[in-house]
């Protein structure tokens, strides 16, 4: 895995609110992401985004760069991690959430823009423009 640290992502409760804090804190520029989630990009090194919490969610999320996501799962696996399965970010890439054997949570993250749009997203997608 190269573990580089490649993006982070900021779950809030109140996404305009937390842009605000952040925005002041960091001079960070935010952009909506135009896709089927809520989700508000930010530039800088790494990039990130903030994006509506799911459930008990808190504390960044930090996503690693690899070249093989699917070797770095079965790694992490065996190593007595747990990894999810990998799953699309249509157009850019795959991540998978994971965690060490401490419990703490982290994300792989593999480029790759030919991952296609799910069947049935692009229909939904195309209903609310």
């Amino acid at each position: 895995m190269k573990g580089k640290l490649v993006h982070l992502e900021l779950p809030a409760d109140d996404t305009a609110r937390a842009r605000t804090f952040w925005g002041e804190l960091c001079g960070w520029k935010f952009q909506s992401w135009e896709g089927p989630i809520e989700y508000h990009m930010f530039e800088g090194e790494p990039g990130g985004a903030i994006y509506p919490a799911q459930a008990d969610e808190r504390g960044p999320i930090v996503y690693f760069e690899t070249n093989d996501i699917d070797k770095e799962i079965a790694r992490i696996r065996q190593l007595g991690g747990n990894a999810d399965d990998k799953a699309p970010i249509p157009g850019v890439g795959w991540y998978a959430r994971c965690r060490d054997t401490e419990g703490n949570s982290f994300s792989l993250y593999e480029n790759d823009e030919s991952v296609p749009m799910p069947e049935g997203a692009a229909a939904t997608t195309a209903a609310r423009t």
